[in-house]
């Protein structure tokens, strides 16, 4: 492959051949998961976006109790959402975005806009591979 000067591409591709290549895998690992994405952007919609647990859990179709807890952990773990414990009865836990997970709503929404733009395409695309394959 032709190597082009001056190509957009040329920064993505010196990252990718550096150490922060390891960086990049695992957080695209950790937050592009099914879920992740998700509960940033329920978070993001709420009033202060913030949350209680159950209210989460009834905005994310489908999330089971043990999977938004390991989600919630994780998400609190690499500092994107913040967890607060009221001392009530019942004991009562809010999950907030901290300006880090708000930080990921504007990507986030760059990557929705493209594949937007770009689905029709993809999904041709895999029709024609498809009809090779078979």
């Amino acid at each position: 492959m032709e190597k082009r000067r001056g190509s957009t591409a040329e920064p993505l591709v010196r990252m990718c051949e550096s150490e922060e290549s390891k960086a990049v895998r695992e957080f695209l690992t950790k937050v592009g998961d099914k879920w992740s994405i998700l509960v940033v952007v329920m978070l993001a919609k709420t009033p202060r976006n913030r949350a209680r647990f159950s209210e989460l859990q009834r905005m994310v179709r489908g999330i089971s109790q043990r999977m938004l807890t390991t989600t919630l952990r994780d998400l609190e773990r690499d500092g994107f959402v913040s967890r607060e414990v009221f001392a009530e009865v019942p004991p009562r836990v809010e999950y907030e975005l901290t300006r880090l997970g708000l930080g990921l709503m504007e990507p986030m929404q760059q990557l929705v806009d493209w594949i937007g733009g770009n689905w029709n395409s993809i999904k041709k695309a895999r029709e024609s591979f498809d009809k090779r394959t078979e």
